[in-house]
């Protein structure tokens, strides 16, 4: 993952209503929003965020899942591979921490800011 800093540009709308997204930043968007596809994934994201201290051990978060461990370790690895957790070996656990600025990038590229103006109105503007 590149982690593309989103294009410095008015903050008025979002990426995808203002301008195209590069090839570069769609590609990294979309290998996460992928990863987040998932269901248990995205409860592994939410678990792991949620957790005391912003980091959980395996051990933490496998009883949430009627899942093997080898299941509930591949889809951390599809999340690590994302860019959307990073992880640490202790001994013989693992533990994982969401990495903030990738869920900045997810939720900057969707951000629409509510006004009174609608989307399509507030697009039209921006393309004029």
């Amino acid at each position: 993952m590149s982690n593309q800093e989103p294009p410095e540009s008015e903050a008025c709308c979002t990426p995808l209503v203002r301008e195209p997204l590069t090839e570069d930043w769609a590609g990294d968007l979309s290998r996460m929003f992928k990863a987040l596809g998932d269901p248990v994934r995205l409860r592994l994201l939410s678990l792991v965020a949620s957790h005391e201290g912003g980091e959980a051990c395996v051990c933490d978060i496998s009883d949430s899942f009627d899942l093997s461990q080898p299941t509930i370790s591949h889809h951390l690895k599809v999340l690590r591979q994302a860019g959307l957790l990073d992880c640490e070996r202790r001994g013989t656990w693992v533990y994982y921490w969401v990495i903030p600025a990738a869920l900045q990038q997810l939720s900057a590229v969707l951000l629409v800011e509510i006004t009174s103006v609608s989307v399509a109105d507030a697009c039209a503007e921006v393309t004029a």
